[in-house]
């Protein structure tokens, strides 16, 4: 191996650096997304029950707030998938970046198009997560009057 060789490794693998730190954000949003999940299926498990054993108008919170769970388990594994592929362009990304330079071909084209669309897909991705937290929020507002804004209480610092 000559030594310019070995110099454009390198610089490759300096290259390769940026999509690697992408991919870690997908993995680090991934673990946010799935721990997100397993706390929505477990909601869901309970509704599910609570269900079967309300009538009236609790019947009709429940069956409101099953829907919203609904909701937020579609928009987190819309998310997900996302991510998946896009670590799989980030994946392509740095392969080509490799295959490139070492086959001596000019995949610049491809290599700027998958990334890209890797960082494309990681926005939608995380415009769901942004839905799903709003869903979230939504579903848990706490009722006016536990709030007892008619009351003047001191703030403690």
């Amino acid at each position: 191996m000559n030594p310019g060789h070995s110099g454009v490794i390198a610089q490759t693998i300096q290259l390769a650096l940026a999509p690697v730190f992408v991919l870690v954000a997908i993995g680090n949003i991934m673990n946010i997304l799935t721990t997100r999940l397993g706390r929505i299926v477990d909601r869901s498990r309970a509704l599910q029950s609570q269900h079967a054993q309300t009538t009236g108008r609790e019947h009709d919170l429940v069956v409101i707030e099953i829907r919203y769970v609904d909701r937020r388990i579609h928009l987190i594994g819309r998310a997900l998938l996302l991510l998946v592929v896009s670590g799989l362009a980030i994946g392509v990304t740095v392969g080509s970046l490799f295959i490139g330079e070492m086959a001596g071909l000019e995949l610049r084209n491809l290599t700027g198009i998958t990334f890209f669309g890797a960082i494309a897909l990681l926005m939608i991705a995380l415009v769901y997560l942004l839905l799903e937290t709003r869903i979230a929020a939504r579903s848990l507002r706490l009722p006016q009057g536990l709030l007892e804004l008619e009351r003047d209480i001191p703030h403690q610092q």
